[in-house]
C-alpha cells in the first residue's frame, strides 16, 4: 500500500528555503502562510525619581518650640491682651469690637515674614536696649477702616495704600492703646519698655529683627462690627523667655521630708469641739420633735475635745471671742512626730 501511494504522488523536493518554509506550514506552494499578528502595547514601568531630602539644621541649644508650661503661660497673657484690646477698641471707634486669641507659636523671624501677605501693616515698635523690635501686623484696609469709624464714618471696604499722615496719627493712637494692654497683660514678663517706631507697608522689607532671630508670634481675629480680619503681634523671644524660669525645673529631693512638712503646714484642716457622746434607741431618733431634751453624759465641769478628723488632739473649756463661741485650749495629748 504504501509503495503504490508513493508512486502516485509526485515527489517534491523544495529549491529555496523560503519553499521549505512554506511546504513545511501548509503543505503546499501555492497557499500564502497567513500569520495573525496580535500587537499588545505594554506600559513601561515609570520610574519615579524621589524627592532630595530636606536637611534642616537643628540648634540644640536655640530650641524653636515653646514648653508646654511657656506656652500656656503665655496662652493666658494673651487671651488677657486680646479682652483688653477689644474692650479699647470699642471704646475708640464706638462699634462693638472684639478680639480673640487663636494661637501663640515660636518661629524665626523670616518664618514669620514668609507668612505674611506682601502688602501689610507692619508697625515696629523699640524695646529700650534691643537691636530687635515687637510687631503689630493687620490689614491695610482694616487700619483705614479704624480711622474711619473713629472719624464718624461707616463701614466700608477701602483701598490697600500707605497711611496719610493724619491716618498715620489716628493709628499710633490705636497701637498706643494695644502697647498699654500688652504692657499690662504680659506684666513682669515684658520688664522691657516698649515704645510705638514706625510704620512698614511691605512684610518683605521690614528689618525687625535678624532672620535667625526667635520671635514669640500671637495670631489674632479682630471683629468690628461683624467684620473679620487677621492680625499678629510678634515680640523677640529674647525678651520674654529669660522672665518665664526653666521649663520642668527640678528641686532637690534630699529635704523632701522638710518641704512635705511645710507644704501640709499650710494646709486648712477642719476642726471640731466635741462633747461625750451619748447612746439613744432608734425609736427615740425616729420620734424626736421640737423642744425633746437629749441628756447628755457630759459633766459641766469637764473640757470638751478638740479633734481633727475624728483624732481627738487636745482638751478645751468653752468661751467666748466676741459674739461667737470660742474654745480655750487647757491640755493637749502627746502628738508623737
Amino acid at each position: 500500500m504504501s509503495v503504490a501511494l508513493q508512486e502516485r504522488l509526485p515527489a517534491f523536493v523544495p529549491e529555496e528555503p523560503e519553499e521549505l518554509a512554506g511546504f513545511a506550514l501548509t503543505g503546499r506552494l501555492d497557499e500564502p502562510i497567513v500569520v495573525d499578528v496580535s500587537v499588545v502595547q505594554e506600559e513601561s514601568s515609570r520610574i519615579t525619581e524621589r524627592p532630595a531630602p530636606v536637611v534642616e539644621v537643628v540648634d540644640f541649644a536655640r530650641p524653636t518650640t515653646l514648653a508646654r508650661e511657656h506656652s500656656r503661660l503665655l496662652e493666658l497673657a494673651m487671651e488677657t491682651f486680646s479682652r483688653q484690646w477689644g474692650t479699647h477698641l470699642t471704646a475708640r471707634v464706638r462699634v462693638k469690637s472684639r478680639v480673640t486669641s487663636e494661637h501663640v507659636i515660636m518661629q524665626t523671624y523670616d518664618e514669620y515674614a514668609a507668612s505674611l501677605p506682601v502688602n501689610t501693616a507692619m508697625v515696629l515698635c523699640t524695646l529700650d536696649g534691643h537691636s530687635s523690635k515687637a510687631v503689630i501686623q493687620f490689614p491695610i484696609a482694616a487700619g483705614l477702616g479704624l480711622v474711619v469709624l473713629m472719624l464718624g464714618g461707616g463701614q466700608q471696604r477701602l483701598r490697600d495704600g500707605n497711611f496719610t499722615q493724619i491716618e498715620q496719627s489716628l493709628v499710633r493712637l490705636l497701637m498706643e492703646d494695644a502697647l498699654e494692654n500688652l504692657r499690662y497683660s504680659l506684666e513682669s514678663l515684658l520688664s522691657t519698655p516698649i515704645s510705638f517706631d514706625t510704620i512698614q507697608y511691605n512684610s518683605q522689607f521690614a528689618q525687625a529683627a535678624a532672620p535667625s532671630d526667635l520671635m514669640i508670634v500671637s495670631a489674632f481675629t479682630i471683629d468690628v462690627g461683624g467684620q473679620a480680619e487677621q492680625a499678629t503681634v510678634a515680640i523677640p523671644a529674647e525678651i520674654l523667655l529669660p522672665h518665664m524660669g526653666a521649663a520642668n525645673p527640678l528641686q532637690r529631693v534630699d529635704n523632701a521630708r522638710e518641704l512635705i512638712r511645710e507644704h501640709l503646714s499650710h494646709l486648712p484642716v477642719e476642726v471640731s469641739l466635741r462633747l461625750a457622746s451619748a447612746k439613744v434607741r432608734p425609736s427615740t431618733i425616729l420620734n424626736l420633735a421640737v423642744g425633746d431634751v437629749l441628756p447628755l453624759p457630759h459633766p459641766k465641769d469637764r473640757p470638751v475635745g478638740v479633734s481633727v478628723d475624728g483624732q481627738e488632739l487636745a482638751s478645751a473649756a468653752l468661751g467666748a471671742k466676741g459674739s461667737r463661741l470660742a474654745g480655750v485650749i487647757v491640755s493637749t495629748e502627746e502628738n508623737p512626730r
